[in-house]
């Protein structure tokens, strides 16, 4: 079995005491790929070094978490632009609208999110969406640019039916976690009625964990929870759930279907 996680915060500090342990028992169980978006300039350093000590494992993207802007987003953005100028990522991400915590900088998160959503079309990169609370903002936008509008994910999609018919018509692919598996979550409903062809896989590690580790630190090999209760919803096998998503994700990123073995860590 392979899947690919396309979402997953590998080079946080709560991984700081495992991450080669965890890294290597997931490749061992069949996670071949992690997508790792940016949050703002303090993670570039640690998302940089795990990919170049894991080539063809750890994937960053590059990008400004909306939770990231603030006064100074401009200086954030030019770091950001700088980095896509001299290195090849994988997307733009993590990039959206967030007013679940704060409504302050709505106004330079709109902004933040044009322009890289502009970034991503002169790279030909696809975008990795975060719309926590504000699907309706992010949408709007996504329409206003739909001339403009690359592929790519809404990451942690969480919406009703309505909601991920829209990003399916829009072109761009769910991003299905943990959340999936929480009972009044609704997400389990939704899944069941779209198609597996639109859903990636992903696990938003270390946080978001799936039952029954709710509430605890997620880790890569939790995938297989989510990817075990899409196919329950499907009545499928995991192995048909894992290489569906995976090949979704490769239409979204663009790797090789060409897996790699744990020997090669």
């Amino acid at each position: 079995m392979n899947i690919t996680d396309t979402h997953i915060h590998l080079y946080a500090e709560e991984f700081d005491k495992d991450r080669e342990d965890l890294i290597e028992h997931a490749q061992k169980a069949g996670m071949n790929r992690f997508f790792m978006p940016n949050i703002d300039s303090t993670s570039i350093a640690p998302m940089m070094e795990l990919q170049h000590k894991y080539p063809g494992i750890c994937f960053s993207m590059m990008g400004l978490h909306p939770c990231s802007v603030k006064k100074t987003y401009k200086k954030e953005l030019k770091i950001v632009q700088d980095w896509l100028s001299k290195e090849t990522f994988s997307a733009i991400g993590e990039i959206g609208i967030d007013l679940h915590w704060d409504k302050t900088f709505i106004k330079e998160q709109e902004i933040a999110f044009r322009t890289q959503i502009e970034w991503a079309n002169k790279y030909k990169l696809p975008i990795v969406i975060h719309s926590r609370e504000s699907f309706n903002e992010v949408y709007k936008i996504l329409v206003d640019m739909k001339d403009q509008q690359p592929r790519g994910i809404f990451h942690c999609f969480s919406g009703n039916l309505k909601e991920a018919n829209k990003v399916i018509d829009l072109g761009f692919y769910l991003g299905i976690g943990g959340v999936v598996t929480y009972k009044n979550s609704g997400l389990a409903e939704v899944v069941a009625k779209i198609d597996l062809q639109n859903i990636v896989l992903e696990t938003d590690a270390p946080y978001l964990a799936p039952t029954p580790f709710r509430g605890k630190r997620n880790q890569p090999d939790y995938i297989l929870n989510v990817a075990e209760k899409i196919a329950e919803i499907k009545e499928i096998t995991m192995e048909e759930v894992a290489r569906v998503t995976t090949e979704n994700a490769q239409k979204v990123f663009g790797f090789e279907l060409q897996f790699t073995s744990a020997a090669s860590l």
